[in-house]
């Protein structure tokens, strides 16, 4: 029998068996879908295309269930700020997210399906992961149950559906699971599991595979010191094998950041982070129906970060009760993580996260402080199984024990923002059916009226994939910005000298974008520039045109046309 966490104060049996996984399985299938209901019966049909981060999600996802099949060598040369190449490094590449998809996407072609299954997924996944947690550490399946519902469904994962990656939170207590495992009876199997559930979750998110380094630090510190570890050569070998498997598994995936990082000097400054710093009202900020009354007390909030009553009051009375029967590695790891995790939260401001920039370099590429609310919930979640396993016992534990995972489960139900998903524009299957070449489409947005506007166009080419000369990330080329306002005023002469060298073959006008007196100017630009513009779909709202020739260099250094310093986006 394994030793656990909890062998001081009583033997517990933490092993699961199949049978109890897949009931386990089953059982977190069904609160997915009833938590989010009725988003199973729509998954092809809604998606959080209301914000430039839920688009930017669906493509981004698409993008790497398609791009793993046919090409996947070249994953990360996504089809957006062409002719740059390497550009999925510009932001999170969702590895994990698109390779869950691929069925979903090769199935239906439909990237809202696609995406709407790993959210799904990643809903199912957290609650297993915190499930296995939890049993491990109190052997008591009913206050896994509870644990798993208010890491799985709380309300800081649930505000961020429109950013797939940051619903992948079921690595963390996967990755703690193999810390205790490997404390437990160290190994070099158990060692190499920890380095690859530590590579699994950065697959998944780049962020949360920051904060696993950080938490397992804490962890196997902890553990070493109660256990006597640091003097057995079993657990550090184990812990080499681990750090060699993290990191191999991590290489492919690391080393276009690192070109990019190399190439552009690309990090953020941690002044950044302040503006993305949680505050104390983010802690009582919640999108559930049951704490709505709370957002009524708080006049603004930095960050969406409640645990929830359940979470809170059982993550106290578990506290309690590990310090009253002295099993004090439950509090001090994740009691520990709760109270620095929501220290770093706080920002450069409050100095732990400052510490943290200077001693850690994968620091430079974070700018989300208030992310760090997660692992509060994570580390009170984990407690709440204590204060649930301690406060019922005799025969009426298990029935004590569901009831609260139902109050739980109950009280961090949202109201979701999914919306109707957009049916494939005509003018983008005539596109499709033509030779492949590289696409410009206008409006072409500058910073003035929002870059992440171009991420409309990104979720657009899910219907044909052709290289685009629009884009959006967290990094933008120079050579892009440099370029933006004179794109911005396509067809002119100026902007035919920047496509030229590109070889961009296609152009698609949204002439339904541009106000009044900028649609006038367009249409007549097109009028001065037919010769050079073959039409081949043409509505009052949309054009499409082959680029079959250029002017020449001397009319577009006479400036025969206005630059885009008189248009204003076309913004509506």
């Amino acid at each position: 029998m394994p030793l656990t966490l909890t062998d001081k104060a009583g033997v517990v049996d933490g092993r699961v068996s199949r049978r109890e996984l897949l009931v386990a399985i089953c059982l977190a299938v069904l609160l997915a879908i009833v938590f989010t209901w009725p988003f199973v019966l729509e998954l092809g049909r809604v998606a959080r295309t209301d914000q430039a981060d839920g688009q930017f999600s669906i493509w981004n996802v698409a993008w790497v269930a398609r791009t793993l099949v046919v090409d996947p060598l070249h994953v990360f040369d996504a089809n957006i700020f062409y002719p740059h190449r390497g550009t999925l490094a510009y932001s999170e590449n969702n590895l994990g997210a698109g390779l869950l998809a691929i069925p979903a996407y090769w199935l239906t072609r439909n990237p809202y399906a696609a995406h709407n299954v790993v959210v799904l997924i990643a809903f199912v996944l957290s609650q297993i992961g915190m499930y296995l947690l939890a049993r491990h550490l109190t052997g008591n399946r009913a206050a896994a149950a509870v644990a798993a519902v208010c890491y799985a469904f709380c309300p800081f994962v649930v505000v961020w559906t429109a950013e797939i990656q940051l619903l992948m939170i079921f690595g963390l207590p996967f990755v703690l699971l193999a810390c205790h495992r490997l404390a437990d009876a160290p190994s070099p199997r158990r060692g190499a599991a920890l380095g690859l559930a530590m590579a699994v979750q950065t697959w998944f998110c780049g962020y949360y595979g920051v904060f696993t380094i950080v938490m397992t630090a804490y962890a196997l510190a902890i553990l070493a010191t109660t256990r006597s570890l640091w003097r057995s050569t079993a657990f550090w070998r184990g812990l080499a094998i681990g750090a060699c498997v993290a990191v191999l598994a991590v290489a492919p995936i690391f080393a276009p950041y690192l070109r990019l990082q190399r190439v552009t000097g690309f990090t953020r400054p941690l002044n950044d982070a302040i503006r993305y710093s949680a505050d104390w009202r983010a802690y009582l900020a919640s999108a559930a129906y049951a704490h709505r009354w709370l957002l009524r007390l708080l006049p603004r909030f930095n960050g969406v970060l409640f645990p929830g009553v359940v979470a809170t009051v059982f993550g106290a009375i578990g506290a309690w009760s590990c310090r009253r029967s002295r099993n004090t590695e439950p509090l001090l790891i994740y009691g520990g993580l709760a109270l620095l995790a929501a220290w770093a939260s706080f920002g450069p401001s409050a100095g732990l996260y400052s510490a943290l920039y200077r001693v850690l370099p994968v620091f430079a590429w974070l700018r989300a402080p208030g992310r760090f609310g997660l692992i509060v919930v994570f580390g009170l979640a984990v407690l709440a199984a204590f204060g649930v396993d301690a406060s019922f016992r005799g025969t009426r534990r298990w029935m004590a024990a569901v009831t609260i995972a139902a109050i739980a489960f109950v009280e961090l139900v949202p109201q979701f923002r999914w919306v109707p998903a957009p049916a494939v524009a005509p003018v983008y299957r005539t596109l499709a059916s033509l030779p492949r070449g590289p696409v410009i489409e206008t409006p072409f947005y500058y910073p003035e009226v929002g870059l992440f506007q171009h991420t409309k166009y990104m979720l657009a080419s899910t219907s044909h994939w052709f290289p685009l000369v629009n884009g959006y990330s967290d990094y933008t080329p120079p050579d892009f910005l440099d370029n933006v306002m004179v794109l911005a005023a396509f067809p002119s002469a100026y902007a035919f000298r920047v496509l030229k060298p590109l070889g961009v073959r296609y152009a698609v006008l949204h002439m339904y974008g541009y106000n009044t007196q900028n649609r006038s100017d367009v249409l007549a630009r097109l009028a001065q520039y037919s010769t050079f513009l073959r039409p081949i779909y043409v509505t009052d709202d949309t054009r499409l045109y082959e680029i079959v020739g250029y002017p020449d260099d001397e009319s577009a250094r006479n400036g025969s046309v206005a630059l885009a310093g008189n248009v204003d986006g076309g913004a509506r």
